[in-house]
């Protein structure tokens, strides 16, 4: 895991235009030392990324010093090219992004050799006789290297788990997990640590907290969801006026600073959905029981109480530690068919929330806000977690409700920090935050979706988001919707942490920020620390606070990959049983060496290599039309072409899927 000495050392964002000056015989960059990023290509090749450098720096795989892909490396530089363009040698390996490896067992006289399943390294982990811990020769294993720094003897590491009865699923996901730097379980003084936890009523009472118990208070959650982090309730005051209460469990009441527990959610910044498991930030007392705010039991909370016209204007709002009481739980799909059957006098209390939900949303939007629709694909999974099928998971009116009232207490908990100072400078503070377009992925937009007879323009930047909600307007219910919102969000930056408020473009707020997911987001946590301290004017300065907002933003790029994977690895075992067939697909992205295609049925992705066209022309990319040309014939293959498609081939260990291209 990254930790406070080297993390800065990252790269962030875009790279500094440093170039270096050139001597007369030797460029003065060679024999530095850096420190930066390994990646790894399919090929073995290194690239090391500085944040310092205007390029990164190539390493071979002779060079590399049995690093491995995501460690926190020192490079050398050995020769500057044209153009300054690197190479280098690893002489120092940092950090460990993956510590834990799956893989076989060797085993010799009185010692063994472990040899990952995925990584295709160029070396064995060393295990010593008394770290097998009763593996036997060629079992499957999951080993933890416990020593790296010295890069001319190979790795050394321990067996910590034998997994001979593990399906082929389940070390897969696994393997996923490990793959991005999570650790699979907590440690036993983690989880005795998390056991010892509790609290008392009386006792919190007499420490001030608001006790809201006897107002109405529910949750709305998936079905399946065990962790309840949100609840909502609503009271109808004497003057017409509503007061709608946003509680969110009080995690940091139990997650202390500098506590193990705290250590370990920091490090892991937020929990990882894959399509058969959870893998949570916290142990499961805490995140399940003491903190998951479940229906008939008293909890601890972080509440906003929003007095509210019924236009849903904010007229006034408290904001403080409480105590709740939840009388029930509802799970999205009952919450929609309320909605949709307009159950005004049974269920009141939702109807009303959910009418004031909807002037929320719509005034966001006329702000600026911009209204992508959200479509989830879903994997179907039996007992055994086989894919069997495909469903779409849309954002209804019963997932809006929650998440405008979520909107609401994150946008006014950003807006109340942004106006507190410290010795007359800015609090430092965990803002999510989201910058403007990229304005030549927002050309080639404009010219794209005029292939389509609609019009994109661009010319006004403070026009771009009321232009984007028009375009997605007029695509409602139109073929080319799924594709032409797919590239408008392709256009977008990536939201992030940064103590930098530069505001959340997409949502069109000047202020935003995570409050109301502490059970699964580190941040979140901090920012109830932050206001707790606050509303105790007992402020304070942290001083690494934009390092934690970066580690927090990269773990979270990171859970998202291993999400993707495993999406992928499940897409690809449920399309095996496609192979042979021809299907219809649309192509969904394209590169120099072919373009992918996405089935329609299915909606699985699967490549199609350059040879498969090549006989027919050369071809070349051209980036602003998101296409393949050929050079002779003028053919394109341009994202949101149909295709037929036969499937080729599926393969799980490279999770990847071949097509071959019908018409």
């Amino acid at each position: 895991m990254l930790n406070y000495k080297y993390n800065d050392f990252k790269s962030r964002g875009k790279k500094s235009k440093y170039i270096p000056k050139k001597g007369k015989k030797k460029n003065i960059l060679e024999n530095k030392i850096f420190i930066g990023e390994l990646d790894l290509n399919k090929q073995g090749v290194g690239f090391v990324i500085v944040n310092e450098l205007e390029n990164d720096v190539l390493v071979r795989p002779d060079k590399q010093k049995f690093a491995m892909k995501g460690d926190i490396v020192e490079v050398k530089i050995t020769r500057v090219k044209k153009n300054n363009k690197f190479e280098g040698e690893i002489t120092t390996i940092i950090e460990r992004q993956q510590v834990e490896l799956i893989g076989v067992i060797e085993i010799k006289k009185d010692f063994g050799f472990f040899i990952p399943d995925k990584e295709k390294l160029p070396f064995d982990v060393f295990i010593p006789s008394h770290a097998l811990n009763g593996a036997q020769n060629r079992q499957k294993v999951r080993v933890k290297i416990t020593q790296f720094k010295d890069t001319k003897r190979n790795p050394e590491g321990k067996v910590v788990a034998i997994l001979e009865n593990y399906s082929e699923n389940d070390l897969e996901m696994e393997q996923i997990l490990l793959e991005q730097g999570f650790p699979l379980e907590f440690n036993s003084k983690i989880i005795q640590q998390a056991e010892d936890l509790s609290f008392d009523i009386d006792t919190e009472l007499k420490n001030g907290r608001k006790d809201l118990r006897s107002i109405p208070t529910f949750t709305i959650d998936p079905k399946d969801a065990k962790d309840f982090d949100d609840a909502l309730s609503i009271q109808y005051l004497d003057n017409g006026n509503l007061e709608i209460g946003v509680h969110i469990a009080d995690v940091s009441h139990f997650v202390r600073p500098g506590s193990g527990i705290d250590e370990e959610a920091f490090n892991r910044a937020c929990s990882v959905y894959l399509p058969d498991r959870v893998l949570p930030m916290l142990p499961e007392k805490i995140s399940n029981f003491l903190c998951s705010l479940r229906p008939n039991e008293e909890k601890l909370t972080f509440s906003i109480l929003f007095e509210m016209n019924t236009q849903g204007k904010v007229l006034k709002y408290w904001m403080g530690e409480a105590i709740i009481l939840s009388d029930a739980k509802f799970a999205y799909e009952e919450v929609q068919k309320i909605i949709d059957e307009e159950n005004k006098e049974e269920f009141k209390d939702i109807y009303t929330l959910y009418e004031i939900s909807q002037k929320l949303r719509n005034a966001r939007f006329k702000k600026g806000a911009i209204n992508f629709s959200s479509k989830e694909i879903r994997l179907k999974l039996d007992s055994l977690s086989t894919p069997i099928g495909i469903e779409i998971m849309e954002n209804k009116t019963s997932h809006q409700l929650i998440e405008e009232f979520m909107l609401l207490a994150n946008k006014t908990v950003a807006k109340f920090v942004e106006n507190i100072k410290i010795n007359d400078e800015a609090l430092n503070f965990p803002y999510r935050v989201h910058d403007y377009p990229d304005e030549a992925k927002l050309e080639n937009f404009a010219s794209f979706v005029k292939r389509f007879g609609y019009n994109f323009h661009i010319a006004k930047t403070d026009q771009i988001s009321k232009n984007f909600n028009k375009l997605l307007e007029d695509l409602q219910g139109k073929p080319e919707q799924d594709l032409l919102e797919k590239l408008g969000i392709r256009t977008m930056a990536k939201a992030k942490y940064s103590t930098k408020n530069i505001g959340h473009y997409g949502l069109g707020f000047d202020d935003y920020c995570h409050f109301t997911s502490p059970i699964r987001r580190y941040p979140d946590i901090m920012v109830h620390r932050i206001l707790k301290y606050a509303l105790a004017n007992n402020l304070r300065q942290d001083k690494k606070m934009e390092y934690k907002c970066d580690h927090c933003s990269e773990r979270e790029r990171k859970a998202m990959d291993a999400e993707r994977s495993a999406v992928k690895y499940k897409q690809v075992e449920y399309m095996s049983q496609f192979i042979g067939e021809e299907l219809e697909a649309i192509i969904s992205g394209v590169a120099a060496f072919g373009f992918w295609a996405e089935t329609i049925e299915q909606k699985c992705e699967g490549f199609i290599p350059i040879q498969e066209i090549l006989p027919l022309d050369e071809y070349e990319m051209i980036e602003s039309l998101y296409a393949l040309r050929g050079r002779h014939n003028g053919k394109m293959y341009q994202i949101g072409d149909k295709v037929t498609i036969q499937v080729l081939n599926t393969n799980l260990e490279k999770r990847q899927i071949d097509f071959g291209l019908i018409s």
